[in-house]
């Protein structure tokens, strides 16, 4: 176990189990100032994405702001467990959400009654899916968040989807006779074969990245074939907790048109709406503007006092 002291809060590198076989996966809980218990936000990132990639400038936000944060790699992905390394599994990822919550309403320095789940992007419809199923979500935050996957095919050329369509029938049949993933870029140019090409694509997604992150750019094919059939959007309605909507307008990966639609029939939906890209709101003043308005409304709902 290793800690680390961030100015007023404390930074702890902690593991938890996931799944069938108890794969553990990687976190860093936040401390914020003072005793706990705490009221705490889990966290996760995108398509690919690891927490080193910025989400530890937002959970520094919030323990500046009087919440804990648990911020977890998914399985296969970054620091945490789960072989074959790089397959992304929208089912797994899903559990891996429903084993960091439980873990975290279990931890003896959060308070159970006020945890909220923070996602961006492609973890923005995680959280979606997994507020509608697990009982006791205080809040949500759903960040430029992925709601439509034959919304986001939309936005992928067709000759570059019939190429992933191709290379994800050969990585199930590697996978089925053991054998290592095929696998394709998370991040590519225009005309390129990846699962995200648009313009802003590899300047925004990759500059992310920090120096020394386990981070690669490359996920199993396989998840070419199902992410158009995933529609997290559809179960919003069944959300009982506030849920704030971050809604980037000219998002290039997540449309904004079927995400306003789903928090429009969201019972307790807050809607942000950015004049600025899908991978812009991470830094600068599109960063400030959002993280600002999470707080607020974090604070608002876990009854954050000061």
């Amino acid at each position: 176990m290793r800690v680390a002291q961030t100015g007023p809060m404390t930074r702890e590198d902690l593991t938890f189990p996931s799944g069938p076989d108890g794969d553990l996966l990687a976190a860093w809980f936040y401390r914020p100032a003072g005793p706990g218990p705490y009221p705490t936000v889990v966290m996760a990132h995108g398509l690919g994405a690891v927490r080193g990639m910025r989400l530890d400038a937002y959970a520094e936000r919030f323990a500046a702001a009087g919440m804990a944060a648990l911020v977890f790699d998914y399985r296969h992905f970054g620091d945490s467990a789960g072989e074959p390394r790089q397959v992304l599994d929208i089912g797994r990822q899903r559990e891996d959400w429903i084993s960091a919550v439980r873990f975290a309403k279990a931890h003896p320095e959060v308070d159970a009654g006020r945890l909220a789940i923070w996602g961006s992007s492609f973890g923005g419809g995680h959280v979606l899916a997994t507020a509608a199923r697990e009982p006791g979500i205080a809040a949500v935050v759903a960040q430029c968040p992925f709601t439509d996957g034959l919304a986001s095919l939309g936005a992928v050329p067709l000759r570059t989807t019939l190429t992933l369509t191709a290379l994800g029938l050969r990585d199930l049949a590697r996978a089925a006779r053991g054998r290592e993933p095929v696998t394709v870029p998370l991040a590519g140019r225009p005309g390129e074969v990846a699962l995200m090409t648009a313009p802003d694509v590899v300047p925004g997604y990759l500059s992310l990245v920090p120096e020394g992150s386990p981070f690669r750019n490359e996920a199993g094919a396989r998840l070419a074939l199902r992410v158009g059939f995933d529609r997290p959007g559809r179960q919003a309605r069944r959300i009982t907790a506030p849920v704030l909507f971050g809604i980037c307008e000219p998002d290039t990966v997540a449309p904004s048109g079927p995400t306003k639609k789903y928090a429009a029939q969201t019972p307790r939906a807050e809607v942000k709406v950015y004049p600025f890209g899908h991978f812009d709101i991470y830094e600068g003043e599109p960063f400030e503007q959002a993280v600002g308005d999470q707080v607020e409304f974090l604070r608002r709902h876990l009854a954050v006092e000061g």
